[in-house]
């Protein structure tokens, strides 16, 4: 596997590992989310802690208007799971 080699690329990969962790122990929780619309207060804590993880680790040259976590969000955790899961909203 090619390692990501300028900022912009290692904070993307860093969020979707860290999105993908949260989505790897909270299955239970992310099925009761979506389906109850209710994920983010579910998660709130994950999420938070997650974020802070992210921050800590990226460049300090990284652009701050850069939204690399909260894309992971959306691309891994709504969208990767939302998809197969019924909900009210979609």
């Amino acid at each position: 596997m090619a390692q990501a080699t300028g900022p912009e690329e290692r904070a993307e990969r860093l969020a979707r590992l860290i999105i993908e962790e949260i989505v790897l122990y909270n299955k239970e929780r992310i099925r009761e989310g979506i389906t109850n619309d209710n994920l983010f207060d579910l998660l709130a804590k994950d999420i938070s802690a997650g974020r802070r993880y992210y921050e800590d680790n990226i460049s300090p040259d990284l652009s701050p208007n850069s939204n690399y976590f909260d894309q992971a969000i959306v691309d891994v955790l709504v969208l990767g799971q939302g998809a197969h899961i019924s909900s009210r909203i979609w």
